[in-house]
């Protein structure tokens, strides 16, 4: 008998583990809000879905929220694995969302993305921004960026036409001013010296661009971070440890917010990857394109490295 009722509390309690797990909505028709493990598990399983809730193209945007949101993946990444928590969210939230791969690099086996010159990125998504604006009739969209993709979408805005088509720009700990990577620029200049191609020898251009000392970055970053017309949020953690020194990824000028999540939330452990699973952080996107309330609190709650959630 005893053991019959072990048993039975056994089974109760892995059929609420599973439920906290999976993270079910109430509402059935909402998008289940994905966690770092479904990340992964897309990864290894449907490396070329896409995420839920986005790129649906009879979507129409409502006056709520006029502007679609397009979300730009990071280095060695692509769309699938990036974005299985914030696209449902901002589905969910009524959104018109979509998401799109770039920077492939014939030379790399697998799905990973965000590897060739960083101008010629910016390119795709400017046909990319088009494509969302024809077929939603919305005059500006909204960019949401993880790494790289919250940079290069600057070179977009300054150079190519994008600050009269954009909004807003939300970086997840981007790589606005490089990186020394926790010190890889010295050997990679070293090597420079050396005369070893560097280029050839990572095998990742934008990798390349994105270390200082960058010429790119210069050219980018040369007569100010920012340009007219776009309001800019920047989030980070101080445990980023891809973009190094942490500080590198904020902006200066006109219609900017960097938000240190840690300022907010000291129990928040976040850094590189986890960040565009951070339950914190992703509040204080939500609110960006949202309302954008300059004094908004995200709730905090412990968020633990590269896992989140």
């Amino acid at each position: 008998m005893k053991t019959r009722i072990f048993r039975a509390l056994v089974a109760l309690l892995a059929v609420a583990l599973l439920g906290a797990v999976t993270q079910l909505p109430a509402d059935a028709a909402q998008l289940r809000v994905g966690t770092f493990a479904d990340g992964i598990a897309t990864e290894l399983f449907a490396p070329t879905s896409m995420p839920p809730g986005s790129n649906n193209w009879s979507c129409h945007p409502t006056t709520t929220h006029p502007d679609p949101v397009v979300l730009v993946h990071g280095t060695l990444a692509n769309e699938a694995f990036s974005w299985q928590a914030l696209s449902p969210m901002l589905a969910n939230a009524g959104y018109c969302v979509y998401a799109f791969n770039y920077g492939q690099n014939s030379s790399t086996l697998g799905h990973f993305f965000g590897l060739t010159d960083i101008a010629a990125s910016a390119g795709q998504l400017s046909a990319f921004v088009d494509q969302v604006r024809a077929s939603t009739g919305a005059a500006k969209v909204d960019l949401v960026g993880h790494s790289q993709g919250g940079m290069m979408p600057r070179y977009y805005l300054k150079y190519l036409g994008g600050a009269a088509k954009v909004a807003k720009l939300v970086g997840l700990a981007p790589s606005n001013h490089g990186t020394t990577v926790l010190g890889i620029n010295a050997l990679l200049n070293n090597l420079k010296l050396a005369g070893v191609p560097v280029t050839s020898l990572v095998g990742c251009v934008s990798c390349t661009q994105q270390i200082v000392p960058s010429s790119f970055l210069d050219g980018l970053n040369a007569g100010g971070d920012t340009v007219a017309g776009v309001r800019y949020t920047v989030i980070e953690s101080k445990y980023d440890e891809v973009v190094t020194p942490y500080t590198s990824a904020f902006l200066s000028g006109p219609n900017v917010r960097n938000i240190l999540v840690q300022d907010h939330c000291a129990i928040d452990f976040t850094e590189h990857i986890g960040i565009i699973y951070d339950p914190v952080a992703l509040q204080y996107v939500m609110n960006a394109l949202g309302v954008d309330d300059p004094n908004f609190q995200a709730r905090c709650s412990l968020v633990l490295p590269v896992v989140s959630g």
